[in-house]
């Protein structure tokens, strides 16, 4: 009888069917590599990322779009939009029980939970009076609305498990951010945008960029470390946050350097890339070196701008092409040296496997 060979791919399957929890087959997935003896076995560049399983979800999604955008313009084409909005939301609700948790369909339960959350934002705003002031009028009910969003997402997370949800409550995080540095206000908004998120400018913004992108990293890391195998929906979840969390911080500390416009913030600019370059190989998320590919950008135009006129950027696009398709090929065989050269440090055993030297 010949014997049946179960892949990554097939335990996936089973936490997605709820045949086993997401722990029980990461314990499988260690046993099996302890009876191999080594992690060498381990699939390379494996990052779960997925958007849609097929032509099918689109067609669904594209009628749920339609939907949304015949209802949505009617609820707000009454006196008060509210009342609609809820029946709204408990449809995207009920929805979701058959297209996330019984056909197990990913972009149409993106576009559900999109629509939940735009109109339960759409009906606290609507309830608080916030809605026609665009979240400027009052802090206290500008957090209301986002804390009210970020819960009804939470109740949401919990039931589905649907990674995305974790976005759009890190959405609700940043909102809440924006409000409680008053940069919504139209004053604001006139700044520069590089000065809104330089720290040195004194916008509070920039500083409360950097919270958020430090609480989301570390969110997202526990979601990662939960899952280190990345098996289940943990470790998409923390992908999500990841997401959020390099745009908010790298955005933060590059521009901050760059605005220095001297020798030595270029030269901190370099390093705090290099850090960040290190810290996505050894949390093994693309994300935030992705964030970073436009600062390398400028930072190679300061070093080439002895050139003139378009071939600069043609220098620049070749370059770095080069450079990310050289780490992109070679990710996985430099996390591992980068991680074998490091020494042992809290959480270290808990991060994705590496491949060891035997």
């Amino acid at each position: 009888m010949a014997e049946t060979a179960f892949s990554r791919d097939d335990l996936r399957a089973a936490v997605a069917a709820g045949a086993l929890t997401e722990a029980q087959a990461t314990r499988v997935l260690t046993l099996a590599e302890e009876r191999v003896g080594t992690r060498a076995a381990q699939v390379a560049d494996d990052e779960p990322f997925e958007l849609f399983r097929g032509f099918s979800e689109i067609f669904v999604t594209v009628g749920l779009g339609l939907l949304f955008s015949a209802v949505l313009p009617f609820a707000f084409a009454l006196g008060r939009p509210a009342v609609l909005l809820v029946a709204v939301a408990v449809v995207c609700f009920y929805l979701a029980r058959y297209f996330t948790l019984k056909r197990r369909m990913v972009l149409p339960s993106i576009a559900l939970v999109i629509g939940y959350a735009f109109c339960v934002f759409g009906t606290v705003a609507d309830l608080t009076g916030q809605w026609s002031l665009s979240l400027t009028g009052s802090t206290l009910w500008g957090f209301v609305v986002c804390g009210v969003t970020a819960a009804a997402l939470a109740i949401w997370y919990r039931v589905f498990r649907l990674p995305f949800t974790m976005f759009l409550i890190g959405l609700t995080g940043m909102a809440f951010v924006a409000i409680a540095t008053k940069s919504l206000v139209p004053v604001t908004l006139g700044a520069e945008f590089t000065d809104l998120f330089d720290l040195r400018s004194g916008y509070n913004l920039a500083f409360g960029t950097l919270i958020f992108g430090i609480c989301a990293f570390l969110v997202g890391m526990w979601f990662d470390m939960s899952d280190p195998h990345r098996l289940g929906r943990k470790a998409a979840s923390g992908f999500w946050l990841h997401l959020l969390a390099a745009l908010a911080l790298v955005n933060t500390v590059a521009l901050t350097f760059y605005n220095m416009q001297t020798a030595t913030g270029y030269a901190l600019l370099a390093l705090s890339l290099a850090i960040i370059a290190c810290l996505a190989l050894i949390i093994d998320r693309r994300s935030f070196l992705t964030a970073g590919i436009g600062y390398i950008a400028v930072l190679l135009g300061v070093v080439l701008r002895t050139a003139e006129g378009d071939n600069m950027w043609l220098w620049i696009l070749l370059i770095l092409g080069i450079f990310v398709t050289l780490l992109g090929t070679y990710w996985t065989e430099t996390r591992g040296k980068l991680l074998r050269a490091l020494p042992d440090f809290p959480g270290k055993s808990k991060l994705p496997p590496y491949m060891e030297l035997t």
